[in-house]
């Protein structure tokens, strides 16, 4: 897309890129004249303001100036001494002449502009560079074979890179190489180009084109491979750039051949090695990608030459192109439209007439509309590769199993430019909760070998509180051969202990009284007689009732206590008596244990659940917790709530404890979460074990933890443990964990870096089964094949043989386009032409025919195979065959 433009017929120079705003330098050309035929010359400098929507380019500064130039380049040295803050613009005369400007002062409106002059040069000076690591030399190029190194700290005495070239010649260019400080090169329009060693001061190579129609117009190295350079020429009979390698200089390594004209300058770009500039007689301005020969952009330009192309080092998708119809145009590679520029046409049209009638009618006329060919403005196809400035560098994003995935694009190897860099992505296992980890992994590790008794006895002592030893002594308590004593010795109940406690308290109670007090605290003796009744001693709990003089409770516990003690308390019980227990005894007797567990007071909720433990039938045993645990759990006091826990997991219910424990603990933690697992699955086992049943249907509460647990783990990378936590009734989830676990299995294998440090066995590319070739088509495969074979079979250079054999890969694109039949007849006509030619063996023809089909096809769809054929027919020809 066109941004600005200049009406200048001059040569140019943009601003170092160390420098702001951008500015771009123009002088008046040796070369030619303006359309008033001025022999006036002037330096002149313009600012780029892209947020300006005009076409125009704000003139910031001039210097009338005695010389004409034929080049300019604009250094950055002094700019970071403070010596020269805009750095230094170096000019090439007509007449020998190498001149120092300070572009700061010409801004300023100075007249004392000058650093520096010499005419040391005998001719005109039409080649200039600066070196990019030392940015006070700078290469001057002349007549009759002239080069010198001049050191802008001391301008005086330029040195020469070596003994002048045989035979003298002009120099048309010079370039510093960009990896290498002490290496430049030079051209001349015969289309030799040589490079210096400034550390020897001598030529080390020369590189000719043996065709002797390369008439040199332009020179550039590759800012990032330090032995390749590009040349161009600029006779119509070889309108091509060449690409060569020092390191086998016999021949170009490319050939770039789509200017139809002599081409007049390139420019290769700093920002990115893959885009190559060039400008020819065609009136084309062309983007090149090195590496692949292919031409990925080319500029919208009017049917005038331009005879000079560079890049803005500050903006890499900024270029300026100086043209001989008087106007330095600056373009953008990024694409858009020419709105813009037709309209400044016509402002131009309706700026020359004026807006007065020129009949003399006095009447104002409306600004001039031009006609538009259609309604919508043409647009400017972009790049066809984005540009290396605007490639995402890196990359980054979490997948499923708490996987990062990161990549980088890895630098281009500068032996093998033209190969495709390989991208490199990283997976990595990120772990947040690692202490939530550890312990699933212990959970997991004793659901496998069954080693539950430990496990809890480890969470007892590890216990942080007295509730949470005691929760899991209840859960250690469901794995112990006698359940319910385990269980009333955990309520505080020993039958052996208390056994012995009621044998002494009866002996206290007969002997420690004397007559004068009336009967020992009814209380003592109640909780005496409670406990041994929650532990079954009916004996104890008989006489201690007896002793106390409560007939009727002994009487009652009598008869629950078989016929033998029931005859034995019938002779003391005389009349009948209520007390605090006497409830109690009632339920212990006529076994209505849902009515005690209705009204009981909830304080007294661990003589209640131990009354179930000793009385309750095994089939109520569950339900009777139960309710137990629901009134508990429905009290207003929190430490209440608590203990409903574990009259759920006397009950066995998995659903309720979850329910309990949920709302009990306030946190809502990974290891919170990790804590209620651990006893659920404990719990399970337990009841499995006790029941001999198998696992017991899953509740919604349950399975929505245990999902969230699932969930998790997942997260944390545990896919296979997390799918042995999922419930039956979470297919869905279930299914997914399942192919995002095989997915992942299968992904972390194409990859070529795992940060894990177990190796991962590599999975065989899939085969692909490509069509076959139409029976009419196949004889093209025969013969290009059959003629690549004869060749490699006489050819003795290894270079040649190297090129058969790049071009026997690279003509699979051309048999791939035949299996799809996406060639134009006309292609195929021609292709099937040259087939019969190299039957024949007349390759010369072959050749005439390939250059037939080139020009007359659109070059996307042969550019692949038809170079590569070119070389096949050149080779065949030059060995014989």
């Amino acid at each position: 897309m066109k941004l600005k433009e200049v009406n200048r017929t001059a040569i140019q120079s943009w601003s170092p890129a160390e420098h702001h705003p951008i500015y771009l330098a123009t002088g008046t050309s040796a070369q030619q004249l303006d359309a008033s035929f001025s022999t006036n010359a002037s330096l002149e400098f313009f600012k780029l303001d892209l947020a300006d929507p005009s076409l125009d380019m704000k003139s910031c500064g001039s210097f009338s100036s005695p010389h004409r130039y034929h080049k300019l380049v604009w250094g950055p040295f002094g700019i970071d001494a403070q010596g020269h803050p805009s750095g230094v613009l170096i000019a090439g005369g007509e007449n020998g002449n190498v001149i120092l400007y300070d572009p700061a002062k010409i801004i300023a409106g100075e007249s004392d502009v000058v650093i520096a002059e010499s005419d040391k040069h005998t001719g005109p000076v039409r080649a200039l560079d600066v070196n990019p690591f030392q940015t006070n030399l700078v290469a001057s190029g002349g007549n009759e074979s002239e080069i010198y190194i001049w050191d802008m700290n001391n301008f005086g005495s330029p040195m020469t890179p070596g003994p002048k070239t045989q035979p003298l010649e002009d120099i048309s260019c010079v370039a510093w190489n960009r990896q290498v400080q002490h290496i430049l090169a030079s051209a001349s329009p015969s289309g030799r180009a040589s490079v210096w060693d400034l550390r020897k001061n001598d030529l080390i190579i020369k590189v000719s084109d043996h065709s002797n129609r390369m008439h040199c117009s332009g020179l550039a190295w590759n800012p990032e491979v330090a032995t390749q350079l590009v040349l161009a020429s600029e006779d119509d009979r070889m309108p091509v750039i060449q690409m060569w390698d020092l390191r086998f200089a016999t021949s170009p390594l490319k050939i770039f051949e789509n200017h139809t004209r002599g081409v007049l300058a390139i420019a290769w770009s700093l920002a990115d090695p893959e885009l190559l500039l060039s400008c020819g007689k065609d009136s084309k301005i062309l983007c090149w990608n090195p590496n692949t020969a292919e031409v990925l952009y080319e500029l919208p330009t009017s049917s005038q030459w331009c005879f000079d192309i560079q890049w803005c080092p500050r903006n890499p998708a900024v270029l300026s192109a100086a043209g001989f119809d008087g106007h330095i145009d600056i373009y953008s590679i990024m694409g858009g439209t020419n709105q813009a520029q037709s309209q400044r046409h016509a402002d131009q049209i309706s700026n020359s007439f004026g807006n007065m009638d020129p009949f003399g009618t006095g009447q104002t006329l409306p600004p001039l509309q031009l006609p538009q060919a259609s309604a919508t403005p043409a647009t400017i196809n972009p790049l066809k590769k984005p540009p290396k400035w605007i490639r995402r560098p890196v990359g980054a994003t979490f997948a499923f199993g708490g996987k990062l995935v990161s990549l980088e694009n890895s630098k281009p190897n500068p032996q093998q430019p033209q190969q495709p860099t390989s991208h490199i992505v990283h997976i990595s296992q990120v772990v947040t909760e690692t202490a939530f980890l550890k312990r699933s992994d212990q959970l997991q590790a004793t659901l496998s070998a069954g080693s539950f008794v430990d496990f809890c006895q480890e969470k007892i002592d590890a216990a942080e509180n007295e509730f949470e030893k005691i929760v899991w002594s209840f859960l250690k308590a469901n794995f112990d051969s006698d359940i319910r004593s385990r269980f009333l010795e955990l309520l505080g109940y020993n039958k052996e202990e208390l056994a012995l406690k009621v044998r002494c308290n009866v002996t206290n109670i007969q002997y420690a009284f004397t007559p004068s007090i009336a009967q020992p605290c009814p209380s003592y003796v109640d909780g005496l007689i409670t406990q041994a009744l929650l532990t079954g001693d009916f004996e104890g709990a008989v006489e201690l009732c007896l002793h106390d003089n409560r007939m009727a409770d002994s009487i009652i516990l009598a008869i629950a206590g078989g016929a033998e003690l029931l005859e034995k308390t019938q002779k003391k019980y005389f009349t009948k008596t209520h007390s605090k227990i006497t409830k109690l005894i009632s339920a212990v007797v006529m076994k209505d244990w849902h009515d005690i567990l209705k009204t009981c007071e909830l304080q007294n909720w661990r003589e209640a659940l131990a009354a179930v433990m000793t009385y309750a039938q095994p089939e109520e045993f569950s339900s009777l917790c139960d309710l137990l645990g629901d009134r508990l759990e429905a009290s207003a006091d929190t430490q209440l709530q608590a203990q409903a826990c574990l009259c759920y997991i006397c009950a066995g219910n998995v659903e309720k404890l979850v329910s309990c424990w949920t709302r009990a603990q306030s946190g809502h933690s990974p290891l919170s979460l990790q804590d209620l697992v651990e006893k659920v699955m404990v719990m399970q086992r337990a009841v499995e074990q006790t029941q001999r049943s198998g696992p017991a249907a899953i509740g919604v509460l349950l399975a929505e933890k245990m999902s969230q647990y699932a969930n998790l783990l997942a997260s944390q990378g545990s896919l296979s443990t997390a799918i042995t936590y999922l419930p039956d009734n979470t297919n869905q989830v279930r299914h997914r964990l399942r192919c995002y676990t095989i997915v992942l299995n299968i992904h972390s294998k194409p990859f070529s870096h795992y940060t894990k440090t177990t190796p991962l066995q590599s999975i065989p590319a899939e085969k692909i089964m490509k069509k076959p070739i139409p029976d009419e088509h196949l004889v093209l495969k025969t013969t290009f094949e059959g003629l690549i074979q004869k060749c490699l079979a006489v050819a003795t250079d290894p270079q040649t043989k190297r090129k058969l054999d790049d071009a026997n890969k690279r003509l699979e694109a051309l048999y791939d386009k035949l299996r799809e039949q996406t060639l134009s007849p006309a292609i195929v006509g021609g292709l099937h032409n040259i087939a019969r030619t190299i039957e024949s063996r007349s390759y010369t023809e072959g050749l005439n025919i390939h250059t037939h089909i080139v020009s007359s096809s659109n070059f996307s769809e042969t550019s692949a195979f038809m170079p590569v054929l070119k070389v096949v027919l050149t080779q065949a020809n030059k060995l014989g065959v």
